[in-house]
């Protein structure tokens, strides 16, 4: 009798290791499919993380709440960015790069000196009007005074192609005596993304005080016109 019993659990006990070992074999892809791909991991922190920190703010944010979102944990976070000030710093620099990386496939190079510029009016323009995200980083970086974008090692490399590119349109036009001299590439960078930048965030103040419809589609579009309008005259001879 006791022999059955012993023939009967060594029939059993194989079994259930072959249950055992099928069970982890299914389990596995499931906990490790999040790992596979940590650049797209880092993707989708980023792209939460931009309206986390655009929305609240520097010290609004959390990460528990960016890491809820983003169906991964805090540790995480912290393992691929070092801490909230460090993926704070890997957001902005992301930001300007999006733009800085669509700017060069504008083609200017290729226009006649206004055509070019009056391009590149647009760009920043309409790219500002459909990124509020970028508008409110930037405005609260400056409210930090630029402290965190101060500890960014790649952000002012990733500055010098747009100015490299004003740079080319202004001296092609001053060679061609369609731009007066004397002008700073820098200034005139500044003075696009002023014009541009106040359109997108000060639009709900202007409305109100003025009372006027800024976000219309109709006072978007002519300001378009008048904005590159202003930037061309400012740089013609």
């Amino acid at each position: 009798m006791a022999k059955r019993k012993a023939g009967a659990m060594s029939r059993v006990a194989p079994q259930r290791r072959r249950k055992a070992t099928k069970a982890v074999t299914v389990n596995a892809p499931r906990q490790s499919s999040r790992t596979n791909d940590p650049e797209k991991v880092k993707r989708n922190i980023l792209d939460v993380a931009t309206k986390e920190f655009s929305a609240k703010g520097l010290s609004g944010a959390r990460i528990d709440e960016i890491a809820a979102r983003t169906h991964t944990s805090k540790r995480m976070v912290y393992y691929y960015f070092g801490g909230k000030e460090g993926l704070y710093v890997a957001v902005l620099e992301d930001a300007y790069s999006k733009i800085r990386a669509i700017e060069t496939q504008l083609d200017l190079d290729h226009l006649e000196p206004e055509a070019a510029l009056r391009r590149l009016v647009g760009f920043t323009y309409d790219y500002e009007g459909s990124n509020q995200d970028f508008i409110s980083l930037v405005m609260n970086e400056n409210i930090h005074k630029g402290k965190y974008l101060a500890q960014s090692k790649k952000i002012r490399t990733l500055n010098v192609p747009a100015i490299a590119a004003v740079r080319r349109i202004y001296e092609r036009g001053c060679a061609g005596k369609v731009f007066r001299t004397g002008l700073d590439p820098i200034e005139i960078h500044w003075a696009i993304s002023a014009l541009c930048f106040f359109n997108v965030s000060n639009r709900h103040t202007f409305s109100l005080i003025f009372d006027r419809d800024m976000t219309s589609a109709k006072s978007v579009r002519e300001r378009r016109e008048n904005v590159i309008e202003q930037i061309v005259r400012f740089v013609k001879r």
